[in-house]
């Protein structure tokens, strides 16, 4: 166990359309402690005090793409540990949203594009590659 540390816990949605998943591309200077600079990532974030994780799902999503969602599900729950950090990751599939995605924070994704779950961006963010990994396994954990 590593004393000073704590685990943290942020949410990830995958927005499912005609078969496509929408990426986004980490600015390549955009430092994060989970790391990933310039890699394609679904969208989330962390959870913050007092927030539900359905709540935290629908914010994340609406600050970086513009999308607003309506009903999804439970798709995965993982945890992502890195050398100096360790996140539990509850992820989402919503094929149920309204808008088209935008870049709301070029500071840290510069471009959101939709993929063929059969032809995926590279490189992609870890949490996002064992999301997708998980669904296609039709696994939750």
């Amino acid at each position: 166990m590593s004393e000073g540390k704590n685990v943290g816990v942020g949410t990830g949605v995958m927005l499912l359309w005609d078969g496509k998943v929408l990426f986004g591309l980490r600015h390549p200077k955009w430092f994060n402690v989970l790391h990933g600079e310039g890699t394609w990532t679904m969208p989330g974030g962390k959870l913050h005090f007092g927030e539900t994780l359905e709540d935290c799902a629908r914010r994340e999503v609406l600050e970086e793409t513009g999308i607003r969602l309506g009903k999804f599900a439970l798709a995965r729950v993982g945890d992502d540990i890195m050398t100096d950090v360790h996140y539990i990751t509850i992820g989402f599939l919503c094929t149920d949203f309204k808008g088209e995605a935008k870049v709301m924070e070029p500071e840290k994704i510069t471009k959101w594009e939709w993929f063929p779950l059969d032809h995926l961006p590279t490189p992609l963010y870890t949490p996002s590659e064992r999301f997708i990994k998980c669904y296609l396994e039709k696994r939750i954990y």
